[in-house]
């Protein structure tokens, strides 16, 4: 068994040898298959014969070297190579293309694959991201660090085989600001398989369409059928969903709308009676609201119940009187050192403050930074609550779009120790 692992990039275009000792050919590219948790086995070479490609079984490779490659048979099957569905080409798919750096949630490119032959046969068990200069490309690639396969997520592009491929779970461990950032930076193929892999989780989808940019956002939707954006919107909060909603072509919006579940349409359609440049706009409909005789225990054991809700929502206790209006505010740390007997009414700040649902939202942020809010009340005429304005959505107002442009940062995914 050879032990020294080799790099892709010193194997190709390597003599092929049969078992008569005669060259038949020249190594073209490897398959592998991709497997979640492990390196991927080497299923197979692509052999090129002349101005042709062929198959040949890794079951069939005796050794592979840094000189050359001997194959224990010297019969193949000279039919034309063509892909099958699930395989992945190192050379065509791997080298020179994009994938997910799982840790730091960044977009790396492959520039070497290592080969091991283990107790398993031959494995493609790391990679290799760095590009070598190329006044010293040999010295570069035997110096590079390599690190193993499972930490990244490749993009292979190969649309056919998307569906038969299975991927790892490192995905699992990324969060959805972290997919939108990695989306927002993806070409077209590979935002495909980003998309694909978070469509398989209904909640972590909306919560990726919630954070992506407004561009990315309107040039997904407007990819998909009025089916597919209704049923994403459906699970977004509903400022953003009435946002993403402004956002498609005017003639598809009362489509989509009307595919929604009711209680969402009604929200988003409350939501859409006003300009996205003020309080009402920039509102969510996710708050709790307790009458006068309500304890501190009820409240809390509301808040706990409330799974659907946005959590920056629920950062403040909203106490009305006996018709409806706003009568005071109660921080949740604060209710949680109270005594659990007390009632909400009478420890909350009795006149708290509130926004308008016209407010200008530049006046609305820095209401909110004055007073230090996580949460501020937006209400009617008659003083009633229509929705809150949370911390997170007031700040993402107040950051300049120019801001947002520039280029991302990797969050990394890993905590990094300092010395």
């Amino acid at each position: 068994m050879n032990i020294m692992p080799l790099k892709l990039s010193v194997l190709l275009k390597n003599a092929v040898v049969d078992a008569k000792g005669l060259q038949i050919g020249t190594l073209a590219d490897i398959i592998v298959r991709l497997a979640p948790n492990h390196a991927p086995q080497l299923t197979g070479l692509v052999l090129r014969i002349g101005s042709g490609t062929v198959y040949a079984p890794i079951s069939t490779v005796l050794s592979m070297t840094a000189d050359h490659i001997d194959l224990a048979s010297a019969r193949l099957d000279l039919r034309p190579f063509e892909r099958r569905d699930g395989e992945v080409l190192l050379r065509a798919d791997v080298l020179g293309h994009r994938m997910i750096d799982i840790d730091h949630a960044a977009l790396v490119r492959a520039y070497d694959v290592q080969l091991e032959q283990t107790t398993q046969g031959w494995t493609a068990t790391g990679l290799d991201t760095h590009k070598a200069r190329w006044l010293s490309l040999k010295r570069d690639h035997e110096t590079h660090p390599v690190r193993r396969w499972e930490d990244f997520e490749t993009l292979i592009g190969h649309a056919e085989s998307l569906a038969s491929r299975v991927p790892g779970t490192g995905l699992n461990r990324l969060k959805a600001p972290q997919f939108a950032d990695l989306i927002e930076e993806a070409t077209a193929d590979e935002q495909n398989e980003l998309l694909n892999h978070v469509h398989g989780n209904p909640e972590l989808e909306a919560d990726v369409f919630e954070e992506l940019d407004d561009d990315s956002q309107s040039e997904i939707l407007a990819a998909r059928t009025n089916q597919q954006a209704a049923e994403v919107l459906s699970r977004m909060r509903p400022d953003d969903a009435a946002d993403a909603l402004m956002d498609l072509p005017q003639d598809r919006r009362t489509n989509v709308l009307s595919l929604l579940p009711p209680a969402q349409r009604a929200r988003v359609t409350t939501l859409l009676g006003f300009h996205d440049a003020t309080a009402g706009g920039l509102m969510g409909l996710d708050f709790i609201q307790f009458p006068p005789e309500t304890t501190i225990a009820l409240a809390l054991s509301a808040l706990s119940r409330s799974t659907t809700s946005q959590p920056e929502a629920l950062n403040v206790l909203f106490s009305v009187d006996t018709d409806g209006r706003l009568a005071g505010a109660l921080g949740l740390v604060q209710a949680l050192q109270l005594p659990q007997d007390s009632l909400v009414l009478q420890a909350c700040e009795p006149d708290p403050v509130f926004a308008r649902p016209g407010d200008d939202v530049v006046d609305v942020t820095n209401r909110m930074a004055d007073f230090n809010l996580l949460v501020l009340p937006v209400l009617d005429a008659d003083g009633r609550i229509l929705g809150v304005v949370t911390v997170d959505d007031a700040l993402e107002a107040a950051i300049p779009q120019d801001w947002r442009r520039r280029e991302a940062q990797p969050h990394p995914n890993t905590p990094t120790n300092h010395h």
